[in-house]
């Protein structure tokens, strides 16, 4: 068994996760490269803080990259570690791209620091086009801790990790092998907590539900309370420190309908384990070892999400707006609601608060999405190369073909 002293280890990706993993990680492997399409804004070392509630520095980390490069074939083709740390909706048009330049003659592992709507479907895509039949992959459930960005290429900040972390692995015989060279230095070797336990399956990631449900139900909540405008940035409320009833109400009622959606296939895959198929504060007193019995309360008084901001940007007439190009859209509509609405239409099950945030995406992002409540099913060329996560876009069309069971 390799150490991983000797393994290299390629980030793919830009984003926030990738400025406090890197830190995190760079010490424990041979060599961090980096994937960027930027990589002239990297500097050689990254560093990230570990800040509490109150803004106190409980930690400070360091990292190197040995090399930042936008060319896939600089920095796939020797790495035995891949990790997204990208926009979800990023992912498929990614992998594509990565994918001819991925050793197919040794074992590589291949996977995404947030495990959010199908990773399985999306590797099995690319898998036989490119033989990657030494290919490994696998899906964090949710990001090990929350991150944000101070200064692009160069610093991070974490508020904290989870308590609990889960993750799909297939084949499942090789979790205990990437959770010592890898998953482990992510997050338990460095709090000293936030140990991961391996997930039945895929499936059981994409309706555990976090931000495809927290991220739409809140912003629609700002945008029925507000209008979804502000005179001013400073008036804009925090996302979760300022969380209002009117959001929670909205979030209970869209958990509902997951909850509806998941005991559903529960009962028809009766003979499926779903272990950490969980609804929002289940998942919630998992990840964080909480005792919150009130979803308000769990955002509220959070000691890792209070200093997270609404995204928003300025308008032509000078208001601030909710930003549609945010990752809350092009993420959590279309590689989460969309999903589940697929699902709950192909299992007969009625999902009101789903259609209802649905209905009002499509009319901000002028875009068709249902059409009298049915889900407007767009393929590659109509809809956009990439634009949606649905599982007719791989070519599913029963619930039956995206149950999957780890393989041994």
């Amino acid at each position: 068994m390799r150490s991983s002293r000797n393994m290299i280890i390629t980030v793919v990706g830009g984003g926030s996760s990738a400025h406090v993993l890197i830190p995190f990680i760079s010490n424990t492997f041979k060599a961090v490269n980096l994937l960027t399409r930027r990589p002239e804004l990297w500097s050689r070392e990254v560093r990230a803080k570990y800040k509490g509630p109150e803004g106190e520095i409980r930690g400070e980390y360091s990292g190197q990259i040995t090399l930042a490069s936008s060319l896939p074939e600089d920095v796939i083709p020797q790495a035995d570690i891949i990790i997204l740390c990208l926009p979800v909706s990023k992912y498929r048009p990614v992998l594509h791209r990565i994918a001819p330049h991925i050793s197919q003659e040794r074992d590589v592992f291949l996977g995404t620091i947030y495990g959010q709507g199908g990773f399985n479907w999306m590797f099995q895509e690319v898998k036989s086009r490119f033989e990657l039949l030494h290919t490994t992959y696998f899906a964090i459930g949710l990001i090990p801790w929350i991150c944000r960005t101070v200064q692009y290429g160069q610093e991070g900040v974490t508020f904290g990790p989870k308590s609990v972390n889960v993750v799909a692995v297939s084949p499942r015989n090789r979790f205990s092998y990437l959770n010592e060279v890898f998953l482990r230095a992510s997050c338990e070797c460095v709090f000293g907590k936030g140990g991961f336990l391996l997930a039945d399956n895929f499936f059981s990631l994409t309706l555990s539900v976090d931000n495809q449900i927290i991220h739409p139900s809140r912003c629609l909540g700002l945008y029925l309370s507000s209008g979804g405008s502000w005179d001013k940035k400073e008036d804009v409320p925090l996302f979760y420190r300022d969380y209002d009833k009117l959001s929670a109400d909205l979030l209970k009622e869209l958990d509902a309908d997951y909850s509806v959606l998941r005991e559903s296939v529960k009962s028809k895959y009766s003979n499926t384990l779903f272990t950490y198929m969980l609804d929002y504060l289940a998942l919630e007193r998992l990840s964080y070892g909480s005792c919150n019995s009130d979803i308000l309360a769990s955002f509220v008084a959070s000691q890792t999400l209070g200093a997270i901001r609404t995204p928003v940007v300025r308008a032509p007439g000078g208001r601030w707006v909710l930003d549609k190009s945010s990752r809350f859209f092009s993420d959590d509509i279309y590689y989460g609601l969309c999903i589940a609405k697929w699902i709950a239409e192909k299992l007969n099950v009625e999902v009101p608060t789903i259609d209802r945030i649905l209905g009002w995406a499509q009319s901000l992002l002028n875009d068709e999405i249902l059409c009298q409540r049915r889900l407007v099913e767009k393929n590659e060329d109509t809809g956009g190369k990439f634009k949606t996560g649905v599982p007719s876009v791989y070519g599913f069309t029963t619930v039956d073909d995206i149950i999957d069971d780890l393989e041994v």
